[in-house]
């Protein structure tokens, strides 16, 4: 058996492979591309292409695919043979540079937020050669960007990537006046932390809820939850354990750091977190982590769910996104050192991203923005909607010393002391961890935890990465100019310290006061619902910023905002539809069956003795008979306001309608439908309780 350094990326074209497959001048070429930017030659690629195809059909490919991901939120493919044929009626295994290069999917049936027509039906794949190929099955899977006929982008890769270089592009520029000039690229790490509920595949089977939209529309609160925290950390269930473990090698062979695992908060939720990487590769990673673990649950009987809430009452689903930024030199340019208040260097980035957060702290919000995240963001669980920036008290003493102009005078390092002489003593941090806040520092990197677990992590990294750009553009622009280079550096971090301290709070960010204090008396912005957020993507100074990063064309933002909007709309009307049907069709004949049981026996008991007092069953027929008389009228309700929202003149005024409309007209159907199953006997509801969802997996 295999040890796992002996198996790990067996399934990943990587540098391994390539410095053994191709020779010393194409491999060199190659990595200048991959590591440069520089443009490909096709004989390089011809070379790759085919050191490529042999060592996947050795691996046991018979197909390849240019693997892309298109505004869908989740990845597609199309795959094509090896096979040629031969002369003599055989078939021969061929794969060529111009293929490796360039796809041609049909790409009419693709979200283009109207970028191009039905009928135009075009559209290019084109090699990411900064991604390593993988095999997945028999397929050997070349991530690719996705572009139209016209070159506008339809996808999450490009804009990504054309992030990243804005940010490389400013942040060089900033190294170069800090005289560091051996350094010839600076890239951006992610490592996303994904949470994730399990329960088996028997229970999934009978909840159309779960199997239309990803989430429970109905279920009564259960008698025991997660108000115990005894699933935190707990021991791992044998059958969890299995898939974990399964899990992990299918991961490791393909590359992907998976490192962390344990229980979540809510009963059956879990997560996985990886060892961080360039934000490229890590959100290709993070795509086919959640396929392989929705794969790899199929396997043991169970389901895996990502969506941000998939029952109401227990923690939601979110991803954290670790995010850093590194040299080529292996410099992390957020890491402040033994003494961060001399950092200079540091000082300036960290004011980078401080100004970032507040000046575009409506586009991190929007990158976030889903239907299911709605349900999430807010809750005493995740972060709230308002985005705020948590530092910590020496951050906050050197920042304030720095806007004062007073001596900094330094942390005071305090060892823990344990009361028992032979565990270990430590030092503590001097800084806590506040797992309440949208976007916290935490050592040498920012964590951003507004992200749901379903989502795709290029959204919001495409945003920090050309917000921070933006920052560093405009310190670049001054300093480069500047007669003092020592003196405008002081003034502007003081500037940007004093100008944005706003976006800073270290406190609760779960307490109903806090987002007061934001609102009312900082102003930060408080979009709770997507419908609130996404129309300010093309607010002017958004599009400005973007546009001139050439992260998006104009065209590109109007798509995203239409997309966006559209698959909102399209989210919430199928779980309407779904909660119409389940309501009409299962729970209301269930509970009138209940009912029509129930007058039986006391119809029976009577004609035995007409003075048994039959209290429990009409007092539990008129309860239900009540509440289903309810349930008749909220489904009608929510009929006539699905069917209202086809007179929305566009796609922004029915996403106020379903906001203002639609949701309420579900909560008060749901509302009902909950009371009704507290009163309704098990054998007669049409679907497994949460208690049976939550508590399924042994």
């Amino acid at each position: 058996m295999k040890t796992v350094p002996e198996f790990f990326g067996s399934h990943v074209f990587d540098d391994r492979v390539m410095k053994s497959s191709l020779s010393s001048d194409v491999y060199n070429s190659l990595k200048k591309t991959i590591d440069e930017g520089a443009t490909l030659d096709i004989s390089v690629a011809n070379a790759v292409a085919n050191a490529m195809k042999d060592w996947a059909v050795k691996n046991g490919a018979t197909h390849y695919t240019h693997w892309f991901q298109p505004l869908t939120g989740i990845t597609a493919e199309k795959h094509d043979s090896f096979i040629s044929p031969a002369p003599d009626g055989s078939v021969i295994m061929e794969f060529s540079g111009k293929e490796l290069i360039k796809g041609e999917p049909d790409a009419s049936s693709f979200p283009s937020g109207g970028l191009r027509a039905t009928f135009e039906a075009r559209g290019y794949t084109a090699w990411d050669p900064t991604s390593y190929a993988f095999i997945k099955g028999k397929t050997l899977c070349i991530p690719t960007a996705f572009c139209s006929y016209g070159s506008e982008a339809l996808d999450k890769k490009t804009p990504l990537l054309r992030s990243m270089e804005a940010l490389n592009k400013q942040a060089l520029r900033i190294l170069r006046l800090f005289g560091n000039d051996d350094v010839k690229c600076v890239r951006t790490s992610v490592g996303p932390e994904q949470e994730y509920f399990l329960i088996t595949k028997e229970m999934y089977d009978k909840r159309p809820d779960l199997r239309f939209t990803g989430r429970t529309l109905f279920g009564a609160k259960p008698p025991k939850g997660q108000e115990m925290d005894d699933h935190y950390f707990g021991v791992i269930k044998p059958k969890v354990a299995e898939y974990m473990e399964d899990l992990n090698d299918e991961l490791w062979k393909l590359g992907i750091l998976a490192k962390t695992e344990h229980n979540e908060v809510a009963p059956a939720q879990h997560e996985l977190a990886p060892i961080y990487t360039t934000t490229n590769i890590a959100t290709d990673h993070n795509q086919i982590t959640m396929e392989i673990m929705q794969k790899i649950a199929a396997k043991h009987g169970l389901v895996c769910l990502l969506h941000e809430k998939p029952f109401a009452g227990v923690n939601g689903s979110g991803k954290h996104n670790n995010w850093s930024i590194s040299t080529d030199t292996g410099i992390n340019l957020l890491s402040p050192g033994e003494t961060p208040y001399e950092n200079a260097q540091f000082l300036l980035f960290l004011c980078a991203v401080i100004k970032a957060v507040d000046d575009y702290q409506d586009l991190l919000r929007i990158s976030v923005a889903t239907a299911g995240n709605d349900h999430r963001l807010g809750a005493n669980e995740a972060p709230p909607a308002v985005v705020s920036m948590f530092l910590g008290d020496e951050l906050n003493a050197v920042l304030k010393a720095i806007e004062t102009d007073t001596p900094y005078e330094g942390a005071k390092t305090t060892q823990m002391k344990l009361g028992v002489d032979v565990l270990p003593k430590f030092n503590r941090d001097t800084t806590d961890r506040n797992r309440t806040s949208p976007f916290a520092f935490t050592g040498n990197k920012f964590e951003f935890r507004m992200l749901g677990s379903s989502n795709s992590i290029a959204c919001a990294n495409i945003m920090l990465n050309s917000a921070v750009a933006e920052s560093l553009k405009i310190y670049a622009d001054r300093l480069e100019s500047a007669e003092n280079f020592k003196e405008e550096l002081d003034k502007m971090i003081r500037k940007t310290i004093k100008d944005h301290k706003k976006i800073i709070f270290n406190g609760n960010g779960y307490d109903d006061a806090w987002i007061k204090e934001a609102t009312e008396e900082r102003g930060l912005l408080n979009y709770r619902t997507t419908p609130d957020a996404i129309p300010h993507l093309l607010d002017k100074k958004n599009t400005e910023m973007l546009i001139s990063h050439k992260v998006f064309t104009e065209k590109e933002l109007h798509s995203r905002y239409e997309i966006t909007l559209e698959n909102y709309c399209k989210t919430v009307v199928i779980e309407a539809n779904t909660m119409v049907d389940m309501a009409k069709t299962e729970i209301s004949p269930a509970i009138a069956k209940y009912t029509a049981d129930l007058a039986k026996a006391v119809k029976n008991k009577r004609i035995a003795d007409e003075s048994i007092p039959c209290g429990y069953e009409t007092g539990t027929i008129k309860k239900l008979s009540m509440l289903n008389d309810s349930i008749a009228i909220k489904t009608a309700e929510l009929e006539d306001a699905i069917i209202k929202l086809q007179d929305a003149k566009n796609v922004e005024e029915e996403g106020y309608a379903i906001r203002d409309t639609l949701l309420v007209k579900m909560s008060e159907l749901r509302s009902f439908c909950d009371q009704a199953e507290t009163l309704t006997s098990k054998e007669y509801w049409p679907y497994p309780s949460y208690a049976d969802l939550l508590f399924s997996v042994k």
